[in-house]
């Protein structure tokens, strides 16, 4: 041990808040198939269950205005307070109006009644489900992203996925290993690292051949390398102004950081907020504002993914109710809307089953109905963009099945 240093090594790892990496600890790789094919898949998940019915509008459906009298986004009339026509059936919430150039380039769509079958209206519940791939499910070993970084890797030893924004997403722990981004600003600082001296101590103490030790090891250096990488991308964008923030910049540092890395293939965001119980808005107000900030960062997340394998994709735990509460919000639902964005995408038209919003159609008489299970859509996109066998989406998804409504999500060839 260094005689400078006398902190224990859990005071050590307790202070830099496992910045320094120990979600890299050294992995065993169970799979021997070939990694992934092409394209790349990034997942913007929104926590707290985002009022799909305020995304994709159902404007020509007689129970939305009746069922959301304060909160109901008025019908299209080209007006800039009122939603964007997308066909006969939805519109666009005008907050999203930055989506429209994606949606008539066919690149952009979405399923207006998909999530998970499981009935739990508990967030906590909800996203472990949706993070581990199996609804009805807390508890497991890894999240499904981390699987497939597993499979995707090929048998090799460096990160495929990085994670931006929460410090350890149950999506992405396992024993393959990743990259994990702090949020906001916090990305672009060394923290303690950056001071050369308790630098210099810690890699002493951690200079052994142990597990732990060369995890250590391995953390450092990409927390070093991450920050040096993007505080030099901001320097030469920001032109001097201040940088954007939330989900936008760390939309920016994934991109940045997947363009300077091309073995990074799998991408994870997320952002909170999105529990609307009260006084939610219409056209304005504290939903309209997360939906504005949601518009540009997946336009920034467009920029950077726009390949012909690329998709991008847009999820929450479940949907909210049909009708408004007292407080002029939506309580917690059941099926919501799931958007996915890429040049393979049969966008500009949305697909699935879509049975409106009468009494008799909806979940329990309040919500959305599951017409799409999550796990199905996920399979149809790694089967068509990522070309995985049955065997290996079932090591993803168990239980995922091929959805036959769901055959013209992706172009042929």
């Amino acid at each position: 041990m260094h005689p400078s240093i006398s902190i224990e090594r859990r005071q050590l790892l307790r202070a830099l808040g496992l910045a320094a990496g120990t979600a890299l600890l050294p992995q065993a790789w169970a799979q021997s198939a070939g990694g992934l094919k092409s394209g790349r898949l990034i997942i913007v998940f929104l926590r707290g269950a985002y009022d799909g019915l305020s995304a994709s509008v159902p404007y020509a459906d007689p129970y939305y205005a009746r069922l959301r009298p304060s909160t109901a986004i008025a019908a299209p009339d080209g007006s800039a307070a009122t939603a964007l026509k997308l066909d006969a059936t939805f519109a666009l919430h005008p907050a999203l109006a930055p989506l429209m150039p994606l949606w008539r380039s066919g690149v952009l769509s979405f399923i207006p009644s998909a999530g998970s079958p499981d009935p739990t209206r508990s967030h906590f519940e909800a996203q472990n489900h949706w993070e581990i791939g199996t609804p009805g499910k807390s508890n497991a070993p890894r999240g499904w992203l981390n699987t497939l970084a597993e499979i995707g890797a090929g048998g090799g030893t460096a990160p495929i996925a990085i994670g931006v924004g929460e410090a350890n997403p149950k999506i992405l722990s396992g024993p393959a290993a990743v990259r994990l981004i702090p949020k906001g600003k916090s990305a672009t600082q060394e923290g303690v690292l950056s001071n050369e001296r308790t630098r210099q101590a810690l890699l002493d103490l951690y200079a052994g051949s142990d597990s732990v030790s060369s995890a250590f090891r391995q953390g450092t250096d990409s927390r070093m390398s991450s920050a040096q990488e993007l505080s030099q991308e901001m320097m030469a964008s920001d032109n001097g102004a201040p940088s954007a923030a939330g989900l936008l910049l760390d939309a920016q540092h994934l991109g940045t950081l997947m363009r300077n890395d091309r073995r990074l293939r799998l991408g994870f965001l997320s952002a909170g907020g999105w529990d609307s119980h009260a006084n939610q808005g219409a056209a304005t107000g504290a939903l309209s504002q997360n939906l504005g900030k949601l518009g540009q960062a997946l336009v920034q997340l467009r920029q950077d993914f726009s390949e012909r394998g690329d998709v991008i994709m847009v999820a929450s735990e479940f949907g909210r109710t049909a009708a408004e509460n007292g407080t002029r919000g939506t309580d917690h639902g059941h099926g919501n809307t799931l958007w996915l964005i890429g040049n393979r995408i049969n966008g500009g038209r949305w697909h699935g089953d879509w049975s409106g919003l009468s009494n008799g159609n909806l979940h329990e008489a309040r919500d959305l109905p599951v017409h799409h299970d999550f796990r199905s859509v996920f399979c149809q996109v790694l089967r068509a963009g990522f070309d995985l066998n049955d065997r290996q989406l079932q090591d993803v998804f168990a239980g995922g099945t091929f959805d036959p409504r769901l055959a013209g999500l992706f172009r042929s060839g």
